[in-house]
């Protein structure tokens, strides 16, 4: 911990706020110049235009409400984001205001979001936000120390990237089915055929019975950035008063349909999760037909197909009549079992967080939240 004594005002008294402007999203693409930001954790995209300099911050509004990114790069901010910068770089440094306000984001996201049938942030409750003030060496320091524990990460996630694209380049060479070599092994269905499907809710916050004491997973986005795409337990729990029904069973994929779209994981607990997520429950008329485990490796192709088919609206969701109605292979159950065996071995090395590159991932992004934790905390 810093000396004491450090002087705090809100964000309004520190911050401008900066402009933004809603695009569709047949205006962004891949190939332009200027990242797009709008309403969740990843880019919207890019556009050939700008309407921010660099040096800014944002929160995101809707959907992943609460999440703050930073850009050292002209940058487009869209309708659902709130962006910022310092009033003054000689006073208090934006990126300083970045990494602190990145230090609460948490505590952000779990007592200023509004959680109605899409999680929401306020302005008003974000010009609100206290942000120390410490002498400008101590802010560049604390730039200096995060920012280099941030290279270090991007450099392991270079790599873990370059090995990412051969494991994807198997996967779509396994799971290609197009063409079966004519003698009709695979067979076609529509989702709603194999799957119930149904939407994630969030129980009202306002009732601490729901929550107090509960023993029952909820599942949020930050679950799988946290833990992965195979989850048995969650972060946050929920008690039996909590839930309208029955649970969600085990073996059900959860798949993000609106925000942060073409994110999914397999659920091995009966649960619940928030209505960011779409879950998929097998048939019962289905039965053996159909291995989860290789459905959920189907599902990194379908969350391709889901972020190429949203609704053009001010917030993005995947077009959910064209998704029950879009045709998934079953193959022999042997021929899935087979590409399981090899996509897991695969997986293990891209995606285990307690092997190789993943691992030390994970314990740079410890060390850094430590270091940012105690680098941050100030008195009044």
């Amino acid at each position: 911990m810093l000396g004491g004594g450090v002087e705090y005002k809100s964000l309004r008294e520190v911050c401008k706020t900066l402009p933004k402007g809603t695009l569709k999203k047949d205006e962004v693409n891949q190939t332009s110049q200027y990242p797009v930001i709008n309403g969740g954790c990843e880019l919207y995209g890019f556009y050939d235009k700008y309407n921010n300099e660099a040096n800014a911050f944002t929160f995101s509004a809707r959907g992943s409400a609460g999440f703050v990114s930073y850009f050292n790069t002209r940058f487009w901010a869209g309708g659902l984001c709130y962006p910022y910068t310092s009033k003054n770089e000689n006073i208090l440094i934006t990126k300083f205001i970045y990494y602190y306000l990145k230090s609460q984001e948490q505590n952000i996201m779990d007592t200023l979001v509004a959680r109605g049938s899409i999680p929401a942030l306020n302005k008003s409750d974000i010009d609100n936000l206290k942000i120390p003030i410490p002498p400008l060496p101590i802010q560049e320091e604390i730039v200096k120390i995060l920012d280099t524990f941030t290279e270090l990460e991007g450099e392991l996630e270079a790599e873990l990237k370059l090995r990412q694209k051969q494991y994807k380049y198997y996967l779509n060479k396994l799971l290609s089915f197009e063409n079966d070599g004519g003698g009709g092994l695979v067979q076609w269905l529509e989702m709603q055929e194999v799957f119930d499907i149904r939407n994630g809710y969030t129980p009202s916050k306002a009732k601490a019975e729901y929550w107090e004491g509960g023993n029952i997973p909820w599942f949020r986005m930050e679950d799988i950035r946290t833990n992965g795409r195979m989850l048995s337990d969650s972060i946050q729990h929920i008690t039996k008063q909590a839930v309208k029904g029955k649970l969600f069973p085990a073996n059900s994929i959860i798949v993000a349909t609106t925000a942060t779209i073409g994110e999914h994981a397999l659920i091995t607990v009966d649960c619940l999760a928030n209505q960011q997520f779409t879950f998929l429950t097998k048939k019962q008329t289905v039965g053996n037909k159909l291995n989860m485990k290789f459905f959920y490796y189907y599902m990194f192709i379908v969350d391709e197909w889901c972020k190429e088919h949203v609704n053009s609206s001010s917030f993005a969701s995947v077009d959910m009549a064209a998704f029950r109605k879009l045709k998934i292979p079953i193959p022999p159950l042997e021929e899935q079992e087979r590409i399981v065996g090899i996509l897991d071995k695969f997986d293990e090395l891209v995606s285990d967080i307690s092997l190789g590159i993943p691992a030390e991932i994970q314990m740079r992004k410890k060390q850094y939240e430590y270091y940012r934790d105690k680098l941050l905390r100030f008195e009044e």
